[in-house]
């Protein structure tokens, strides 16, 4: 459990939970840990749109243009597929030693990011870059369950999403400023002092106790996980590009996903301790919020792919202004995270999580009717109310879940919240760019026509809108969770401060 040191401070295990929220210097002590939290997301999230704008420098230096994509392909691949793994370790090693693990992993692949020779090496050092976000994004969202009450993590949530805000904006201007006037390699050199901050923030001020047990870690597990979740997000993310969907290669891949899916179910019914547990999966709560982190990745992947290439090619935007059209998504989420709080604790996580839906909902129909009719100012406001949705229904939900459970279990439950949004964002990325190229096909294959962008992204918006018609119908097979559910999390707090010397 977290350790949050009160000198001279002894509480009691029955405490609280009005009386360790109004703790000054429980407060105090989670300051630095926050900031740490903080430190570790900027790392992920800038990372996710810093390469972008930085391309054509890349490829200029070191070629391999035709393999680039994987450059974002295999960071997203290498994320996926060890977030539950990362998840489960969490709950039986303790979240510092892993979050501390990412950090290094992220670390040494940015490192070797920045003197990569080639195009393969680089693509193999990104994908060492993903194996670290693999841990720190979950951890940071799994520690914020463990050391905040239910009434604050939503405005904790609230704070993190932010950092994403800030990176949205924030990266593409870096890659481009670094690519123009410094080098690109400089975009993966400014990782060292970020994880060094992160790494020092963790050791000073984020201390845990951990039951110490005997464990007997799946590998088999983890292995036929991490390899069965490898081949079917490969398979859709490169099907229709790198092979045509009906091809031998496609074929395999998908068919040998599937064995090995299900060889994962039958080791996982067998050991004592899953690195993916199937309860996870047969809980009411928590498939039904995994549910909406899948609509919301997919939702996601669609809006921040295909707006700025819709505002760029149909009105001519600038990338500069079409970003932050975007970025008006990732404002809007921090806003009604912030408040989301005061609302669940009122009306519930699932009536929370309802009313950002209809947000959502309205957002992207607006998005979908005015597509063919562009504009800068309806897409912002679209975006912003799609943000603000997300804000209360994806934060309300994953708190939900977190909630229902305690210290030994909530990494596997965060974690696999998370794992659904991945892929939800696969399946998003591979359907959406199939809806685009398909429609830019049947109107004579111009992608640099006005018209056909728009009427791409309006099919694409279409979908997107679909996608929240899903998120809705999973929000309302939610459980009417009370909030008392979340008693375990209040009792982990009060431990907490119960082993403070």
């Amino acid at each position: 459990m977290p350790i949050l040191r009160q000198p001279g401070m002894l509480r009691r295990a029955t405490v609280l939970e009005s009386v360790v929220t109004n703790d000054v210097g429980l407060r105090s002590e989670r300051g630095p840990v926050l900031l740490a939290i903080m430190v570790s997301t900027g790392l992920v999230a800038i990372d996710s749109t810093i390469l972008a704008t930085a391309v054509p420098s890349v490829v200029k230096d070191i070629g391999g243009f035709s393999a680039f994509p994987w450059l974002f392909s295999i960071y997203l691949l290498a994320q996926a597929v060890t977030v539950p793994i990362y998840s489960k370790l969490a709950d039986m090693l303790g979240r510092k030693p892993i979050i501390l693990v990412g950090i290094g992993l992220f670390l040494l692949g940015s490192v070797l990011c920045g003197v990569a020779w080639s195009m393969p090496a680089l693509i193999a050092f990104r994908a060492l870059q993903g194996l670290g976000a693999g841990a720190v994004q979950p951890m940071s969202i799994t520690i914020i369950g463990d050391i905040y009450t239910v009434a604050e993590r939503a405005r904790v949530q609230g704070y993190v999403a932010g950092v994403w805000a800030v990176a949205s904006v924030v990266g593409p201007t870096l890659g481009g400023v670094f690519s123009e006037f410094v080098s690109w390699r400089w975009i993966f050199y400014v990782n060292v002092p970020i994880c060094i901050l992160a790494v020092v923030l963790l050791l000073r001020g984020f201390h845990e106790k951990v039951e110490k047990r005997p464990h007997r870690i799946d590998f088999a597990g983890a292995g036929l996980l991490a390899t069965s979740t490898a081949s079917i997000v490969l398979g859709v993310l490169e099907g229709g590009q790198a092979w045509a969907w009906n091809s031998p290669t496609s074929i395999g891949i998908f068919a040998a996903g599937a064995v090995l899916l299900a060889l994962f179910i039958v080791v996982e019914r067998r050991v004592p301790e899953p690195v993916l547990p199937l309860w996870v999966f047969g809980r009411r709560l928590l498939l039904t919020t995994s549910l909406v982190g899948f609509g919301v990745g997919g939702a996601l992947i669609g809006l921040s792919s295909f707006v700025p290439t819709y505002l760029e090619g149909s009105i001519g935007a600038t990338p500069l202004i079409a970003g932050l059209a975007l970025a008006a998504l990732t404002i809007g989420w921090p806003v009604a995270a912030t408040f989301a709080g005061r609302l669940y604790l009122r009306i519930g996580f699932r009536n929370t999580a309802l009313i950002g839906t209809i947000f959502v909902v309205a957002g992207t129909i607006v998005l979908a009717a005015f597509g063919l009719q562009p504009s800068l100012i309806i897409v912002s406001v679209s975006c912003f109310a799609i943000g603000f949705g997300f804000g209360w229904s994806a934060v309300p939900s994953l708190i939900a879940a977190q909630s229902s459970v305690g210290w030994g279990e909530r990494g596997v439950v965060t974690g696999a919240n998370m794992f659904a949004r991945s892929i939800g964002s696969a399946v998003g990325a591979a359907i959406f760019g199939a809806v685009a190229n398909g429609i830019i096909a049947a109107h004579g294959g111009n992608e640099n026509n006005p018209n056909t962008v728009a009427l791409a992204s309006t099919g694409v918006f279409i979908g997107i809108a679909a996608t929240a018609v899903l998120v809705v119908i999973a929000v309302v097979a939610m459980p009417k969770t009370p909030i008392g559910a979340s008693a375990p999390s209040v009792g982990d707090t009060a431990k907490a401060a119960s082993t403070a010397s």
